[in-house]
């Protein structure tokens, strides 16, 4: 989400005429992907004290409201489905247009209070953005909203510069270590098809204070496969395993629009990744550039995998058709729809 909302920032920056606001109003309110010069930040003067979570919560609701009476935008581009929520909460009985988009599964609960929230505000936005055709669908059924559209995250180029350039016998998984990225059967399987000389990477950091890096360990060193599996961890340079692996695999089973999907696929790699409910099939033509897994089906995930590691001629077919079709989720062609969709006037 952070990632999509900084290549955005960076798109609309370029615009002529353009004046550019970001309010930081969460818990956290650092920056971690790269943000235009001229970009104008806003943020509380105080803290978000979560010991005082309620209290904390009103006075972020007034701040946002006041800070956005004194913009005065031409339109207000919100993230994420709590976030929408809060966003559509402070502007209440205000004129400026609010624009939401959904950044997870399109059908996952968020809660029952939440999940009222969202049905009773979303009518006062201006306009509703899915992230696939399926997430359009749901939110048809959902809310009663008649100005939804449906774009694409913009997925950044990754592009080889080096002369020596060589990959490795690598298959690469990106991913958050949450239960739902389920990277514990990725493992399984890898291990399985025993393939000599092969590695398995698996780039990402525990979240949600789950501490799956210890139960993933544990899980590499009770199948003797430490010499395998390489747990990376957090890396900031993510581009760099992109270039030097040869598959992509992907065992998420819950998914709004998987940016890691198309950066790989951009990098010139086939994937291989479950069909879950919403995002790899809008980039994924199974058997033409990856292939899509039925949910939870080891066995067929496990059985294409291993296809793809020993077939070098499908490897770099499907690799090279994956990169041309990501194309069409290039930065300017998507952050064209989002400024089409929110400035019409413009």
């Amino acid at each position: 989400m952070e990632r999509v909302m900084a290549e955005l920032a960076n798109y609309f920056a370029k615009k002529d005429g353009m004046q550019l606001h970001l309010i930081m109003y969460g818990i956290k309110r650092d920056i971690f992907y790269p943000l235009p010069a001229d970009i104008i930040m806003h943020q509380p003067s105080f803290p978000f004290d979560d010991n005082r979570r309620l209290m904390s919560t009103i006075k972020t609701l007034f701040y946002l409201r006041k800070k956005i009476k004194e913009i005065k935008p031409d339109a207000i581009l919100s993230f994420g489905e709590y976030w929408n929520n809060f966003v559509l909460m402070a502007t209440l009985g205000l004129r400026y247009p609010v624009f939401v988009s959904d950044r997870s599964q399109p059908d996952k609960s968020l809660g029952r209070v939440q999940d009222k929230l969202r049905n009773w505000l979303y009518p006062f936005a201006k306009g509703v953005i899915a992230q696939t055709r399926k997430a359009k669908e749901l939110y048809q059924s959902m809310y009663r909203h008649s100005n939804i559209t449906v774009i694409g995250n913009p997925i950044r180029a990754i592009e080889n510069t080096a002369a020596n350039f060589q990959r490795e016998n690598i298959v690469l998984m990106v991913g958050r270590l949450i239960k739902s990225k389920h990277q514990d059967k990725l493992i399984e399987l890898f291990v399985k098809i025993n393939k000599p000389g092969w590695k398995l990477v698996i780039v990402g950091y525990d979240h949600l204070k789950q501490r799956n890096l210890e139960r993933l360990q544990a899980l590499v060193q009770a199948l003797d496969a430490s010499d395998k599996v390489v747990l990376a961890g957090k890396q900031y340079h993510v581009e760099e395993y992109y270039l030097k692996s040869k598959i992509f695999a992907f065992t998420s089973s819950s998914e709004g629009f998987p940016n890691v999907i198309g950066e790989a696929m951009s990098a010139g790699l086939p994937v291989v990744a479950f069909d879950c409910v919403a995002g790899p099939s809008e980039m994924i033509v199974d058997n033409e550039n990856g292939f899509l897994i039925p949910l939870f089906d080891c066995d067929l995930f496990q059985q294409k995998l291993s296809l793809l590691m020993n077939d070098e001629t499908l490897r770099e077919k499907m690799g090279s058709d994956a990169k041309e079709g990501i194309k069409n989720f290039d930065v300017d062609h998507i952050g064209d729809q989002f400024y089409n969709f929110i400035l019409p006037a413009h």
